[in-house]
């Protein structure tokens, strides 16, 4: 049954039900009501909540309790993530199944609590340092935000990953109705005979990211980029929306993209073909579909709308690859676009 929900805490909510009774993070708005809810939530599952004394403590207490097989996730927003990447990147380098949800703000630096988009290279390039990727999730609804939080625990323990979920402030805070899945049983999980969870007789597991040895430290990236691979294969989600006559392609993501989609069906309302593209992965990024539609003989041109200076639109360039002309447009410091902004550049009028 559908329930009204702030997005932050259905996020929070899903992640119980999904299995993850380990929880470990930091304060920092807009994402505060994932810990606040969490700290009361855990405890009735006899699961485990640590407000740790900062982000850097809370990423590593998560290696840990990833590294001992269970479910656990982190969240924060921007500045937060920033001070976890490190962790992030040991997590990658160790194979470590976790999940990291992202309620981004504006930026760069402290910058402001409100909505952006700004985090994109931080989530999709990597972050941190090493050759390393991380499955990344965008959800524009807080019922897609329930969804793929199932979705993203799977897939972590599935590719010994991490898996990233990011959103912004708009969808973090806003309400909708959404139904959260029912509770799955621990004990029907997959058994995770890597963990160092003191079975198998206690034969001794050691988990770790050094590879001292040039050699091995070559093969181990690999061997990370084969799961990598495996996961542009199989794991790209993607939404076309009136693409098939469509003489402008608007590409947008996350909260964006429910603005985009007006701005489509008031263009469409004004005669102009318009369609939208919308990545629900921004790693593995739908590079094909973009390629596909750039061929197509209707289509004119691309343009990107982001709430940042423009980092998405790079990999549509990519993907696009010159056959067609890539606009864009985007707001900044926590301003969010109305569809009419969207409708007016594309008809030429004020950027």
């Amino acid at each position: 049954m559908k329930k009204l929900w702030k997005g932050n805490e259905a996020v929070a909510e899903a992640a119980i039900a999904a299995g993850c009774r380990f929880f470990f993070g930091y304060p920092i708005t807009p994402q505060n009501e994932i810990p606040e809810y969490l700290s009361w939530r855990m405890p009735e599952v006899n699961g485990t909540f640590i407000q740790a004394e900062s982000e850097v403590s809370a990423i590593n207490m998560v290696y840990g309790a990833g590294a001992a097989g269970g479910r656990v996730m982190t969240s924060s927003s921007s500045p937060g993530i920033s001070l976890k990447t490190e962790g992030i990147s040991y997590c990658a380098g160790a194979e470590i199944p976790c999940v990291i949800v992202n309620i981004s703000r504006a930026g760069p630096g402290l910058g402001g609590i409100q909505p952006a988009q700004g985090d994109y290279f931080q989530a999709v390039k990597g972050g941190g340092h090493g050759d390393y990727k991380c499955l990344v999730y965008a959800p524009s609804s807080v019922q897609e935000f329930v969804d793929l939080t199932a979705k993203a625990f799977d897939k972590a323990d599935e590719y010994r990953s991490p898996v990233m979920m990011i959103s912004d402030g708009l969808l973090g805070q806003m309400m909708e109705p959404a139904e959260i899945p029912p509770m799955v049983d621990l004990n029907k999980l997959p058994k995770k005979d890597w963990a160092t969870c003191g079975n198998d007789q206690y034969r001794q597991r050691i988990i770790e990211s050094i590879h001292i040895s040039p050699d091995d430290l070559e093969a181990h990236n690999h061997h990370l980029f084969k799961k990598y691979a495996a996961m542009q294969k199989n794991e790209v989600m993607v939404e076309e929306y009136k693409c098939d006559d469509a003489e402008v392609i608007l590409v947008a993501y996350g909260s964006v993209a429910r603005i985009t989609k007006a701005a489509v069906d008031e263009l469409r309302a004004q005669k102009i073909k318009a369609g939208l593209v919308r990545p629900i992965t921004l790693y593995p990024y739908p590079t094909a579909c973009l390629e596909k539609l750039a061929k197509q003989k209707s289509v004119k041109r691309f343009i990107t709308v982001e709430l940042s200076m423009g980092q998405m639109v790079e990999d549509v360039r990519l993907a696009v690859n010159g056959v067609k002309p890539v606009d864009f447009y985007g707001r900044a410091g926590g301003i969010v676009m109305v569809p009419s902004e969207i409708v007016d550049f594309v008809k030429g009028g004020k950027k």
